[in-house]
């Protein structure tokens, strides 16, 4: 029998890098009004090529604008407007621009099928170091905005990042707390467990997360986390191809959105698609499209959003998505 594993065709659209984080491993941000907000008129140029591509999900991924700042209204809205634009030209949007008020994600939630917050880890000790100059990766905020997206019945995505400085039995607390959270509301489709890699703009002055070590985490979180949640890995960080192969032994099921350019990881291109099938087919495992939001929770969408899954799931790529 043929084993399947999945993956999001995406690209992903940055409204702006600017952050007013400092995380000390970052390679995507840069200083606050130090970027060009990316228009309207530029993203729909974009879209419109995508449109004739092989592409279903926009992952609109941004740097954060402080709370208080008098341009966090523009910089919510632009994103609002991007999510908008994206679905009324076909496209399914998957929006993860870090904390947001409660109000924010209660109206994303009318222009997204799914959202994201990646929870990193929640031991406070990453705050006198990694951490310590930025603001809103407070553990408390970031279980908060998984509880709000668990009461706003939003399909999420979250995740641990591996080798910023915590130890394993921290990484087990981390995912134990996604399991709570999720037993409370069943609203976690993922949970990607992610290898801190070394980039060339970050400050940290650390090392690559021995990669040999992830299947023993993929195997304990699949231990930890219910099995209702799928657990994804980012291939393109994963250098060594038998150790991709070994964590979807160890239970991975899912290789995220996988898109031209890793926004997050910029030094670490993407396998081709053919490439994937062809490493994943020695080894049994059929490479499948997904949609961003797993049909368990189709009811929770509006009608209009329904209607956009729809399209996708009638197009003949995709019927093995309705296997899953």
């Amino acid at each position: 029998m043929t084993k399947q594993i999945t993956y999001s065709p995406a690209y992903t659209l940055v409204p702006t890098y600017e952050c007013f984080n400092r995380c000390t491993y970052c390679n995507f941000r840069v200083d606050p009004y130090q970027d060009d907000w990316l228009t309207l008129e530029k993203s729909q140029t974009i879209l419109q090529k995508l449109q004739n591509e092989w592409v279903c999900e926009i992952l609109i991924l941004s740097g954060e604008v402080h709370p208080q700042s008098p341009r966090r209204k523009a910089w919510f809205q632009n994103i609002y407007n991007l999510c908008k634009l994206a679905l009324s030209m076909g496209f399914l949007p998957h929006t993860n621009v870090g904390i947001l008020s409660f109000a924010e994600m209660e109206t994303l939630k009318t222009v997204n099928p799914s959202m994201g917050l990646m929870l990193e880890q929640i031991t406070p000790n990453l705050l006198k170091t990694v951490h310590h100059s930025a603001p809103s990766k407070l553990p408390s905020l970031r279980l908060q905005q998984l509880e709000w997206a668990g009461q706003l019945k939003i399909p999420f995505t979250t995740g641990i990042l591996l080798g910023i400085g915590e130890t394993e039995a921290e990484s087990w607390q981390t995912l134990e707390a996604i399991a709570r959270i999720h037993q409370q509301w069943n609203h976690i489709q993922e949970v990607i467990l992610q290898p801190h890699c070394i980039g060339s703009k970050q400050q940290l002055d650390g090392s690559t997360f021995p990669i040999d070590q992830l299947p023993k985490i993929v195997a304990k979180a699949r231990d930890i986390l219910p099995d209702s949640i799928t657990l994804q890995i980012p291939p393109n960080l994963i250098t060594d191809p038998q150790c991709l192969l070994d964590c979807l032994e160890a239970g991975a099921r899912d290789l995220g959105g996988i898109s031209p350019k890793d926004e997050v990881n910029p030094d670490y291109p993407h396998f081709s698609h053919q490439g994937l099938v062809e490493l994943l087919g020695s080894q049994g495992w059929q490479l499948v499209p997904r949609l961003p939001v797993y049909p368990r929770y189709y009811d929770w969408l509006s009608s209009s959003l329904q209607n956009a899954i729809t399209c996708w799931e009638n197009s003949p790529q995709f019927h093995p998505l309705l296997s899953i």
